[in-house]
């Protein structure tokens, strides 16, 4: 993390005014430094520098941006900008968000805070900062044209407002949001209980992240704007797998996922190896009386769906959204389905003339997860990542929970492949198996 020392001395310099409704006066002071973060490892998480304690969030491949005290109110210095964001070794994309980040830093605080959000647009357009969920003051809303004027570039603005109900947020654009939510401009906003709650249990690991979706060309780095819904780079907080993080947690840990989507479809996300509760939506906690066991829960666009479970099982747990092209990277659309084609006779006339080609596709794709084909300029592929027995063939959204006896408290860190006890592994039958029983359409 860096801090812009000298991105603003005071308010008005370099064009940069304050606004967003009435604004006490300890607004009108020197900026908090922008804090800018540019690596998209995991960061260990944040402890408050001041005011209640709480069990800080882990942010899946991002951070938590850090605030100042200021006559008891938290402050924030939000800067919307062109970043740069690594989807993965060799593919990056030319991205909106802030901080230096798409998503931009998780924002912490506790119930009943006063909080104060300044705003720098570096933008080469107007915006504005939507906190999505939130209940506040209407002209703190960040709906451009209705709520406030937009930022024009080069101005900051203040938001300001009570953290008045504990839950999991988000916060966006509503300004031109076609092009800059499809650009990355998004964020989490966690507000813990300012007391023992009675729906919000303790836990022991607390992660959170954000489903996003890009459609980016190989070869390419910035996003086609006017898709709707045939992405191509299916993302968590911007990251794709193999290079999304796993989730670290100790056995016998309490942990809870929150799990936010700003993409323009669905999500069903499911966890391998427990179960879970849904315990929290954008609306807050859940009533007890509500909550079911569940392994895969739906996540709509705009919606939060907080989950918790016991990690009671050991190993190395999938964790993915579950439509399967979600679950790819780089995918091609229009690519025609092959199986069952008998196509020797013409791949070997083909040859003649292209002695590197190849068929694809006419046993399945799979075969792909194991090739090392060239791929143009930034780009990754379609399916990949290996794990202790070969090629996992996986791709966008998906990581790996890693439950482990000898993790220590609040070590993060990646402990490796499970090494399965013996006679736990699936393994290949060592003689002629039995004939399978068949269903028949005549029962005659």
């Amino acid at each position: 993390m860096k801090s812009r020392r000298d991105f603003f001395a005071f308010a008005g310099i370099a064009g940069g005014a304050l606004a967003a409704g009435s604004v006490a006066r300890a607004a009108m002071v020197k900026l908090p430094e922008p804090v800018v973060e540019t690596s998209a490892a995991t960061r260990p998480p944040l402890q408050p520098s001041a005011g209640r304690p709480y069990r800080p969030v882990v942010t899946l491949n991002g951070w938590t941006l850090p605030f100042r005290m200021n006559r008891g109110v938290k402050e924030f210095h939000l800067v919307a900008e062109p970043v740069v964001r690594e989807f993965a070794p060799g593919f990056k994309g030319n991205l909106w968000g802030y901080n230096g980040q798409s998503p931009g830093p998780t924002i912490e605080v506790v119930e009943g805070d006063k909080v104060r959000v300044f705003v720098t647009n570096n933008l080469p357009e107007m915006t504005s900062i939507h906190w999505h969920g939130q209940r506040l003051p209407a002209g703190m809303d960040g709906v451009t044209g209705l709520t406030q004027p937009g930022i024009p570039p080069g101005k900051t603005f203040v938001y300001e407002f009570m953290a008045r109900r504990p839950g999991t947020f988000m916060y966006h654009p509503h300004t031109d949001e076609m092009v800059q939510m499809a650009m990355g401009m998004m964020g989490f906003w966690v507000t813990h209980p300012r007391e023992k709650h009675p729906l919000i249990d303790e836990v022991d690991r607390d992660f959170c992240f954000l489903l996003n979706a890009f459609d980016i060309d190989p070869g390419s780095f910035t996003p086609k704007i006017m898709t709707m819904l045939d992405f191509n780079v299916w993302a968590w907080n911007s990251r794709v797998f193999p290079a999304i993080d796993p989730l670290v947690v100790r056995h016998m840990d309490k942990v809870r996922i929150r799990v936010g989507n700003l993409t323009m479809t669905n999500h069903p996300i499911h966890l391998h190896g427990h179960e879970f509760l849904v315990t929290g939506s954008d609306g807050g906690p859940t009533p007890i009386s509500t909550r079911t066991y569940e392994v895969t829960q739906d996540i709509a666009v705009g919606q939060m769906r907080q989950i918790e479970f016991l990690a009671d099982e050991e190993g190395d747990w999938a964790f993915h959204c579950h439509k399967s092209h979600h679950t790819m990277n780089a995918m091609g659309h229009d690519v025609p389905t092959m199986i069952g084609v008998q196509h020797g006779e013409l791949a070997g006339k083909i040859n003649k003339l292209i002695p590197d080609y190849m068929v694809m596709g006419e046993r399945g794709m799979k075969e792909m997860s194991d090739m090392e084909m060239p791929l143009p300029d930034n780009t990754i592929p379609m399916m990949t990542g290996y794990g202790p027995f070969g090629a996992l063939g996986m791709g966008g959204m998906f990581s790996v929970v890693k439950v482990r006896r000898g993790q220590k408290r609040d070590d993060y860190s990646d402990p490796g492949w499970f090494k399965h006890p013996p006679g736990t592994v699936a393994y290949e039958y060592p003689s002629e198996p039995p004939s399978p029983v068949r269903s028949h359409s005549d029962h005659r």
